[in-house]
C-alpha cells in the first residue's frame, strides 16, 4: 500500500460492525485523511472499489469487504510556476510554514493572475500541483505579513482544514490601532459582504453573516494609538480589520476600514510623518500553533514583527516617552 504525492494505492477491510452502512459513509471512516467529497468522486469514477467491483456511493455494505483506492492525482490548478522567493520558517514531508511578506497575494484571482504565493509554491514544491489550491488552507491579506501553513499532501490538507473548522488552530496577530484602548475584550459579531461595496466586508445583521469571534488584549498604549494582540477563533475575510473598525479602533494604515484619515489633534511631527507614509494595515500574524498532521503533536512558531511595523511602533513608543500617555480615555 502506497500513498505518494501523485498516486494513491491503499486498501482497508470493512469491519463487520460497519455492515448495513452506505459505502461513502464507511469510506469516510476508513480513509479519514481524505475529504468526503473526494472519496465520493473516487467512488463515482471507479477509483474506489469494493472487492474489485464498482459500487455507487449510496450502496450498502455487509462487512468484510475490501475497499481499494487506486487513484492518480492530476494537477488541480492551471497556474504557472514562478520563481518567487519564499521565507520558509519550517518544512517537512507534510507541511510548510511560511513567513509571508507584505505585498504578496496568496492566491491568483481577478486582477492578480500571477506573482502569488500559489505560483511560488508550484515552483519550489512542484508536487503541490496535485493538491487543491497547491495545499493552501488559509489566507492572509496582501498587505498583512506573517505566518501561514501550507499542506504538502492531501492527508495533511484534510487535517489542517479540519483544525481550522474545529477552531483548534491557534493564530495570533499583532496590530496597531487608532485610539487608546482601556483594556482587552472580545468582538463576537457575524461578518458578511458589505451591502454596497463589494470589495469590503462588514458586520452583518443577525442571520445574514458568518459567525466571527476575535479576542484582543492590550500590549502597549501610546499617546493616540494602541498596540494589541489578537487571537482568532474563526477565520473570516478581513476579520480583524472589520471587527476593530466596528468597535471604533480601526487599524493604522487600513485603506478599506480606517475611513478618512483621522489624524489626532496635537500629534507630533515625527508621528505625523510616519502615519502619512505607512500605507498598509498595521497587522502581522506573529504566532501559529497547530497539531502536526502526521505526528499528532502540537507545534508552534513565532516570527518577529516586520521592519516597517517595528519602526511605526518605535516612533509611537518614543512619542510616549517625550509627551506622556494620553490619559483622556484611561
Amino acid at each position: 500500500m502506497t500513498d505518494s504525492h501523485d498516486s494513491i494505492n491503499i486498501s482497508e477491510q470493512v469491519p463487520l460492525e460497519m455492515g448495513h452502512k452506505r459505502l461513502d459513509q464507511v469510506a469516510a471512516k476508513l480513509f479519514p485523511d481524505y475529504s468526503r467529497s473526494r472519496l465520493q468522486q473516487w467512488i463515482k469514477d471507479g477509483e474506489l472499489t469494493v472487492d474489485g467491483a464498482v459500487f455507487r456511493p449510496r450502496d450498502k455494505l455487509i462487512g468484510g469487504e475490501v475497499l481499494q483506492i487506486n487513484a492518480f492525482l492530476e494537477a488541480q490548478e492551471r497556474w504557472e510556476a514562478e520563481d518567487i522567493e519564499l521565507n520558509i520558517v519550517y518544512q517537512d514531508a507534510h507541511i510548510i510554514v511560511i513567513n509571508k511578506p507584505v505585498g504578496l497575494v496568496v492566491h491568483p484571482g481577478a486582477g492578480t493572475p500571477s506573482g502569488t504565493l500559489l505560483n511560488a509554491l508550484l515552483f519550489h514544491f512542484p508536487e503541490s500541483a496535485t493538491i487543491p489550491r497547491a495545499g493552501i488552507v488559509h489566507r492572509l491579506d496582501k498587505d498583512t505579513s506573517g505566518l501561514m501553513v501550507v499542506a504538502r499532501t492531501l492527508a495533511a490538507q484534510t487535517s489542517l482544514a479540519a483544525q481550522l473548522q474545529k477552531r483548534t488552530m491557534g493564530r495570533e496577530y499583532y496590530a496597531v490601532c487608532m485610539g487608546v484602548m482601556t483594556g482587552g475584550g472580545t468582538v463576537d459579531e457575524p461578518i458578511g459582504r458589505h451591502p454596497t461595496h463589494r470589495t469590503k466586508m462588514a458586520v452583518a445583521p443577525e442571520g445574514l453573516g458568518k459567525d466571527a469571534i476575535t479576542h484582543y488584549r492590550v500590549e502597549e498604549r501610546y499617546v493616540n494609538h494602541t498596540l494589541i494582540r489578537c487571537k482568532l477563533e474563526s477565520g473570516r475575510t478581513h476579520q480583524i480589520r472589520v471587527h476593530l473598525s466596528h468597535i471604533g479602533y480601526p487599524l493604522v494604515g487600513d485603506p478599506l476600514y480606517a475611513g478618512r484619515s483621522r489624524l489626532p489633534k496635537g500629534v507630533s511631527a515625527e508621528v505625523l510623518a510616519e502615519l502619512k507614509t505607512f500605507k498598509r494595515q498595521a497587522l502581522h500574524a506573529g504566532h501559529l500553533e497547530l497539531e502536526h498532521p502526521d505526528t499528532g503533536l502540537m507545534a508552534s512558531w513565532d516570527v518577529d514583527i516586520p521592519e516597517d511595523m517595528e519602526q511605526l511602533i518605535e516612533i509611537l513608543h518614543q512619542d510616549v516617552l517625550e509627551h506622556g500617555e494620553n490619559d483622556d480615555d484611561l
